[in-house]
């Protein structure tokens, strides 16, 4: 059986240029009432680029809200409405420089759903050409290239926490078994 909630109210309490925060009471599948904190937001899209060595591109970026470096799979955020190949195709270039001949869609990922309404889009980019990076003016990251067998032992290691890096690692994995 699958359960529902209806809503009955929905309140804005912060709209910015990243995320909203609303407030929405429901009412559960058994009549009763309860409140919901939701955290809009427009999604993202991440990248796994896998050379012809499946070695790993992965970015080192701080990141406030942890107050923390950690090891990421390039991405970003994508504008309302933004088609997320394209929006793949971007942060990949801005990040590490890198254009793909081959873009495999992976699937969406729900990193929080129990609060946020953000999907992030996996991609596996292959067929790999050295450029430029051209990160955005406020990101500051440094570019690192591991074998996948070493990144996946980092995974377990506790090297690597992001849960969007470990989904395509692993996925990753197993497209080239």
């Amino acid at each position: 059986m699958v359960y529902y909630e209806k809503e009955l109210s929905r309140e804005y309490k912060f709209k910015g240029k990243i995320i909203n925060l609303r407030f929405d009471t429901v009412e559960m599948p058994d009549g009763n009432t309860a409140s919901r904190e939701i955290v809009e937001h427009n999604g993202g899209v991440a990248v796994i680029a896998l050379d012809s060595d499946n070695c790993v591109y992965l970015v080192r970026q701080y990141r406030r809200p942890l107050d923390t470096d950690i090891l990421e799979i390039p991405a970003g955020k994508l504008d309302k409405d933004e088609d997320h190949r394209l929006g793949a195709i971007r942060e990949l270039k801005e990040e590490t420089g890198l254009s793909a001949k081959s873009l495999k869609y992976l699937g969406g990922t729900a990193p929080s759903p129990g609060y946020t309404s953000e999907i992030i889009h996996l991609y596996l980019a292959t067929e790999l050409t050295q450029g430029e990076a051209d990160p955005d003016e406020d990101e500051f990251l440094n570019l690192e290239i591991y074998p996948l067998s070493k990144a996946i032992e980092m995974i377990f290691s506790g090297e690597i926490t992001d849960g969007k890096t470990i989904n395509a690692i692993l996925m990753a994995k197993e497209i080239v078994k």
